[in-house]
């Protein structure tokens, strides 16, 4: 009777981190750099961001920056529309639906939004190519770093570090474009005219960029971002994760192409590492989920790779869920996703309405500090200040007026004209007969118009004063 061939599936122990590791220098990780269907997918992810980031500052609309945020006149503008400070709502519902969409994005797929799209990995991968062109691949980058100090390193090393200040500054430079216009900004920097808070955030971003994306890497990830640390709580079973398949890759061992493997009690996985060395946090996928991932998929295409070279199946390191991993059916559909789906259209839904329906013109009323006073007639007389701010993207003729009190007087300009993003201050008296007063203190209500527009107004109220009436 032959004898029937025994696998074992149980993986080795995975590398359990102690307390004293955390206050460990942490290791230099030397990544090694891979083809695959992932890469290319962040190449073009991350070239579309670079060229939006780096272009649209670049942009001109209607004689302005397209993009621009004007502080000092404390003016938004994107395209053909202009944000205020009482805008500012619609930031922060912005912001909340970014951080929705985010949670949709991650009960559904993982950390994609880490691997593709976040700045610090699109960074990070800028900065390792710039490595890679100046001191070569992992192998050569390892022997360059233990080798001692000479013309070629020297010159290596500056190169390098001449590219990461190089992508730093451009970076900071953009940045900082958008909240001073860039075509002035750079001809300013380099001739020293540029204002000094300009001159300091350009610095302090140059800085954090070459920190971050050429130091800190995934120090940043794993111990400086706080989504690393919330994630497990949103994902669930059903969750797309890389993850490797341990009930065919184990037991793992190297072979020969072509061998019998099963024979030898072995499966897919031929421990060649490679996984490891694509990493850009340095885990082991094999040891199974861990915080580190980033969701990048480095690794499937190293894996995938090497099972082409072997003629084994792809996929043993892929994106999955643990149902699946568990052979049980993965739901695609389940309530929490369809909740947080529900939730961002009906959030999207309601920001598109609030901007699309934003008034054109903004009316604040500032009432004098005199409470009330007797004109020249014996009419009780109130001050006002109107603020009227015109927020189309041309000029407008507003017609002003009040009511709220039967009988009140109208004394000032009933209408102005205001060009486009102009805030006008306009004072107004308001008058009446003793008589006619009902109460000391009275409701009124100001109205702006625009003469062409109907469409274009505003209202505000305010109080009317007087003496006591017995």
């Amino acid at each position: 009777m032959s004898q029937i061939p025994v696998k074992n599936v149980t993986p080795p122990a995975a590398k359990v981190q102690s307390s004293t590791d955390l206050y460990a220098s942490a290791e230099k990780i030397y990544t090694r750099a891979f083809s695959g269907v992932f890469r290319n997918l962040r190449r073009v992810g991350g070239a579309f961001l670079f060229l939006v980031y780096f272009g649209t500052v670049w942009l001109n609309w209607d004689g302005r920056q397209a993009v621009w945020w004007n502080l000092p006149e404390r003016k938004f503008y994107i395209f053909g529309s202009t944000f205020w400070p009482q805008d500012f709502v619609l930031l922060s519902a912005l912001l909340i639906i970014c951080a929705f969409g985010l949670f949709f994005i991650t009960v559904f797929a993982g950390r994609v939004w880490c691997g593709y799209t976040c700045p610090q990995s699109v960074f990070t991968w800028v900065f390792m190519w710039g490595e890679k062109v100046t001191e070569g691949d992992r192998n050569k980058r390892m022997k360059l770093d233990q080798a001692p100090m000479s013309a070629d390193k020297f010159l290596r090393k500056l190169a390098k570090h001449s590219i990461w200040i190089g992508v730093s500054l451009a970076t900071a430079i953009t940045f900082v474009g958008y909240f001073s216009p860039i075509r002035e900004l750079i001809p300013d920097l380099f001739t020293f005219d540029a204002s000094g808070w300009a001159l300091f955030w350009v610095g302090f971003f140059t800085v954090a960029t070459y920190g971050n994306a050429g130091w800190l890497r995934e120090q940043v990830c794993i111990y400086m971002c706080p989504y690393a640390r919330f994630q497990s709580v949103m994902f669930d079973t059903d969750t797309l994760i890389v993850s490797y398949d341990p009930r065919r890759g184990e037991g793992r061992g190297p072979r020969k192409k072509g061998a019998d493997y099963k024979a030898q009690g072995l499966g897919d996985c031929i421990d060649c590492h490679m996984c490891v060395q694509v990493c850009p946090t340095g885990i082991d996928i094999r040891d199974g989920l861990q915080l580190e991932c980033i969701g990048c998929a480095a690794c499937i295409d190293a894996c995938d790779s090497i099972m082409e070279k072997m003629d084994y199946p792809k996929g043993l390191i892929s994106y999955t869920t643990e149902h699946n991993l568990s052979g049980q059916k993965t739901h695609l559909l389940r309530p929490r996703l369809i909740g947080y789906a529900v939730a961002l259209v009906a959030m999207m839904g309601v920001f598109a309405w609030a901007v699309a329906s934003r008034p054109l013109v903004g009316l604040d009323v500032i009432k004098d500090r005199v409470i009330f006073r007797e004109n020249q007639d014996g009419h009780i007389e109130n001050v006002y200040t109107l603020k009227i701010m015109n927020k189309a993207q041309h000029d407008v003729t507003y017609v002003i007026s009040a009511d709220g009190i039967e009988g009140i007087e109208f004394a000032g300009t009933t209408k102005v004209k205001a060009a486009a993003g102009e805030v006008l201050s306009l004072p107004v008296e308001l008058s009446i007969a003793p008589e006619k007063l009902p109460s000391s203190a009275n409701k009124i209500m100001f109205h702006v118009q625009a003469l062409e527009d109907d469409g274009i107004n505003s209202n505000a109220d305010s109080r009317f004063n007087g003496p006591s009436i017995r």
